[in-house]
């Protein structure tokens, strides 16, 4: 395994020396770099017992259940409503994947259901003596509360903020890119897994992509995402998207849009198809809020990322079809700090715009972006270099409330917070 680790190591330092060279260069300074942790897997773990335990939502009544073995085990879940009592039971697919010199554990993806909404299961992975684990399913009306965080990465910072999601009591996750800061380093894709089970396991997790996931190397692997599309499978097939990199859904009255940055979003693709298509089938008697999540900001006074075609690109292609959808709320990550607009569209304080927000804040090992544009632009209501994590409670069909916390000497402090109402009830905004 040594040996393994060390080979793998001197392709990553001559990746990362090919990326510094080739890559794009920007001008902020961000403070020192923070420790990278890495969760090893215990040396009494079983072979066959699940780890890197992770749920998402899968249509309106299901649950996938993704984890990973070292070795080969059935892809079954069994699982109920009291602890130890397992009444139902499904099988679903197991893969591995491969990256240059590194050889996946075996990943299993199960859906279960149809389950009972704002219900506690108790579920077990694979062989019948694995251990037993726990979520609750979403409500299926108001209220509803969303933790968000992005670029979470994995270092203490990451650590504490896990920590005060955790006491939060949040519904879903929601997480705009960049997970694990692997980075061409495979074994940080299965610790990041490990550091994420103890929640992730218990409230789905629904994540889309950003540019620490593509992990695409010339010549020797060309393929984009293949670490995230293996790991992190999500529910795009059942919203008509052919990727995994963009897709949709709905829970308790929220419909969820996740957008690829890092994949093709101009006019011709297929991605803003499926975007404009998805947007037409939005009923808003039914789900009266529309929330659409990407990774690169397409508003930002940070002096970090700017001018990115990731950011620009992708706002003068689709911020008119989020505009004509009347989305209440566009979450993004990239820039490692927090940032609230106001309602706005193309560029301008617009009241029937969504309200954009970057929480890109997690915790990841390349430190805050500290440097803003100055003077602060009119449509910035409030913007801050620190760790955090923001909380969307859903209250009804017309409120909700955003809150942002901040990482401050290891407390939980909410820092700004603002009521919002759906863009669905207002009379000057019907579309």
């Amino acid at each position: 395994m040594a040996i393994r680790l060390r080979g793998f190591f001197l392709i990553l330092a001559f990746a990362l020396a090919f990326a510094g060279i080739f890559g794009r260069v920007f001008s902020y300074d961000r403070p020192p770099a923070g420790e990278t942790l890495f969760v090893p897997l215990a040396d009494d773990h079983p072979s066959t017992a699940a780890q890197q335990v992770h749920i998402s939502l899968v249509g309106n009544d299901k649950m996938r259940i993704s984890w990973i073995t070292e070795d080969q085990t059935p892809a079954t879940v069994q699982y109920g409503t009291s602890t130890g009592k397992y009444e139902f039971s499904a099988t679903g697919s197991t893969s591995l994947y491969k990256y240059m010199m590194y050889v996946s554990g075996e990943i299993h993806d199960v859906v279960i259901g149809p389950l009972k909404p704002n219900t506690v299961y108790y579920y077990r992975c694979g062989a019948d003596s694995a251990p037993e684990f726990s979520f609750k399913t979403p409500p299926a009306q108001f209220p509803i509360k969303f933790a968000v965080v992005g670029d979470l990465g994995q270092t203490e910072w990451t650590s504490s903020t896990l920590e005060h999601i955790a006491k939060s009591n949040y519904d879903v996750l929601l997480l705009p890119g960049d997970l694990s800061y692997a980075d061409f380093n495979q074994p940080l894709w299965d610790s990041f897994g490990r550091l994420v089970e103890p929640l992730a396991s218990q409230r789905p997790w629904m994540v889309t992509q950003g540019n620490h996931e593509v992990e695409k190397f010339p010549v020797l692997h060309r393929q984009p995402f293949t670490s995230y599309n293996a790991r992190w499978h999500m529910p795009f097939e059942e919203s008509g998207s052919d990727s995994n990199l963009y897709y949709s859904f709905e829970v308790a009255g929220v419909h969820v849009v996740m957008l690829g940055s890092y994949t093709d979003f101009d006019p011709s693709s297929a991605q803003y198809n499926w975007l404009e298509s998805d947007l037409k089938k939005v009923d808003r008697m039914k789900t009266p809020w529309l929330v659409v999540l990407i990774h690169a900001p397409w508003y930002n006074s940070n002096t970090a990322h700017q001018g990115e075609p990731e950011s620009k690109g992708m706002k003068d292609a689709m911020e008119g079809l989020l505009y004509g959808a009347r989305v209440d709320v566009v979450f993004a990550g990239h820039v490692h700090a927090y940032e609230r607009f106001t309602h706005v569209y193309k560029g301008q304080a617009n009241n029937c715009g969504p309200v954009h927000i970057t929480i890109g804040d997690g915790g990841n090992r390349e430190g805050l972006a500290t440097e803003y544009i100055n003077p602060q632009p009119k449509i910035s209501a409030f913007r801050e270099a620190s760790f955090g994590h923001g909380q969307f409670e859903v209250v009804n069909a017309t409120h909700a409330q955003w809150t942002w916390h901040r990482n401050d000497d290891n407390e939980s402090v909410m820092a700004d917070s603002v009521w919002l109402t759906s863009l669905s009830s207002a009379p000057t905004c019907k579309v």
